[in-house]
């Protein structure tokens, strides 16, 4: 089997899953500040998922269990943290970068992330550059593993 033959179904679920209503909150950036203080890359914990195809990974992840947020009438909410959670920062000119959470680190200048489980690409963005910060669950069929 080629490469573009399991890329292709790979990124037509993609954009599928990507249009499915998912309930978007946010956060604060004040907020997310203060839920990320002093959670870098020292303070990681092993976790196994399973992708929606049968996959197994293993990667370390931050230890948040739940993030709280606000959802779209201002009324706070709490939303417990796995590995289908995105999260979107627009910064600079309305562009945007969207994260798995669980994948995300902060330090005290920037934001560090997966946008990519397939790829594994990371990506890093000024923490002062960010502007507005939505979260939701991608409803992805990602799960934890014991």
């Amino acid at each position: 089997m080629t490469l573009s033959k399991i890329i292709s179904p790979i990124i037509i679920f993609s954009g599928i899953a990507g249009f499915s209503a998912c309930k978007t909150y946010t956060i604060p950036v004040d907020s997310f500040k203060q839920q990320f203080q002093g959670m870098d890359s020292g303070h990681l914990r092993p976790v196994t998922t399973q992708s929606p195809f049968g996959g197994r990974s293993n990667y370390l992840a931050n230890p948040i269990d739940s993030i709280v947020c606000v959802d779209k009438n201002g009324h706070p909410a709490v939303l417990l943290n796995g590995p289908a959670i995105e999260i979107r920062f627009t910064y600079e000119d309305h562009k945007h970068t969207v994260f798995y959470f669980d994948r995300m680190t902060v330090d005290s200048v920037s934001v560090t992330g997966v946008t990519s489980r397939i790829l594994g690409t990371r990506k890093t963005i000024p923490l002062n550059s960010i502007k507005k910060i939505e979260v939701q669950n991608g409803q992805k069929k990602y799960s934890y593993i014991q």
